[in-house]
């Protein structure tokens, strides 16, 4: 898959959430099979950039190319500007979010808010893709509600402003996660548009990837939640989607290396105090597909240490192998 100039390994992205997919999620999502990983998404407003979470979000070194940082706001000045300061900060492709369904954002006027307002969300585009040399992608939802779904309207517009790949989540913004997600409008604005079109929404087994390739006709998917504790995801589906087989279940040992791993990375990357806090939602996605997982998330979610944290998860997955051990 192709963006622009660059040529992706495959058509499998990360989708950008906030508060997840920081620079150590995004590195080990890209480590095990993502051909692209979208940054947490960054307001617009420059007087937010001096938060400790601004700054983080920022942060892209070591991070292997291509780097696509995702921009928020309404006003296409401020886009414009926040695009190139991003620039300026490693970015080697913008993602402009009109898909984010959150009340906080859309309270703004931004996000999935935008799609209600297409002079706007062509104006917006229009500036952002002039003010800067590198591509410029988009990400939105299929309209405002069941009875307004405006994608194709917003595709073409995007196309015809020089956007060079769009992602789709098959959910109004009415809908916010509830439900099924649904693939015809992807379908459909595939059909209308020759930019890249992206699929989202429950795409969560490599079965499922490639169904929603089938039915869409998609270039690429991108995948979110499923993610999360199972960033290998993306070599599952890859390997599926190459060979009609799928892998294995990884092995508990395999598992536990890869967490304590990510472990690792956000105490490096956060400090110890905030990388300990931060790592426990990431335990509780990596452990609750395992026995026991209630009680080991209770003592996980104690600690402020991360050498305990470190001990515990050991623990915790070393009782796991013995477990399967057994009763194999």
């Amino acid at each position: 898959m192709q963006i622009g100039p660059y040529k992706l390994d495959n058509n499998l992205l990360l989708a950008p959430m906030a508060g997840v997919t920081d620079r150590p999620f995004r590195q080990l999502c890209r480590k095990l099979g993502a051909g692209l990983a979208v940054s947490e998404m960054i307001s617009a407003d420059a007087a937010l950039w001096g938060t400790r979470k601004s700054v983080k979000r920022l942060d892209h070194r070591g991070e292997g190319g291509p780097i696509a940082v995702q921009i928020l706001g309404s006003d296409p000045a401020m886009m414009a500007d926040a695009a190139k300061a991003n620039v300026a900060f490693g970015a080697q492709i913008i993602d402009i979010n009109m898909g984010c369904p959150a009340k906080k954002v859309c309270r703004k006027a931004a996000g999935s808010a935008l799609l209600k307002n297409e002079p706007l969300v062509a104006d917006i585009l229009r500036t952002v893709v002039d003010a800067v040399d590198i591509p410029v992608t988009l990400k939105i939802r299929t309209g405002q509600d069941k009875s307004e779904r405006n994608g194709i309207r917003i595709a073409k517009i995007a196309e015809d402003s020089g956007i060079q790949a769009l992602s789709v989540h098959g959910r109004t913004r009415a809908c916010k996660f509830a439900g099924e997600a649904e693939y015809e409008t992807i379908r459909q604005i595939k059909q209308q548009i020759d930019i890249p079109v992206i699929a989202n929404g429950d795409i969560n087994s490599p079965e499922k990837a490639k169904q929603v390739l089938e039915q869409t006709g998609a270039d690429g998917l991108m995948i979110g939640r499923a993610a999360q504790g199972r960033p290998w995801i993306f070599c599952e589906i890859d390997h599926f989607l190459q060979t009609g087989d799928l892998l294995p279940a990884p092995d508990t040992q395999w598992v536990a290396d890869i967490l304590l791993e990510h472990l690792s990375q956000l105490y490096e990357f956060y400090g110890e105090t905030m990388g300990t806090r931060i790592a426990r939602k990431h335990i509780a996605w990596y452990s609750k597909r395992h026995p026991g997982g209630a009680r080991f998330r209770e003592k996980i979610n104690r600690t402020e240490s991360a050498s305990q944290q470190l001990q515990y998860a050991r623990a915790y997955f070393a009782c796991q192998k013995e477990k399967g051990e057994l009763a194999a």
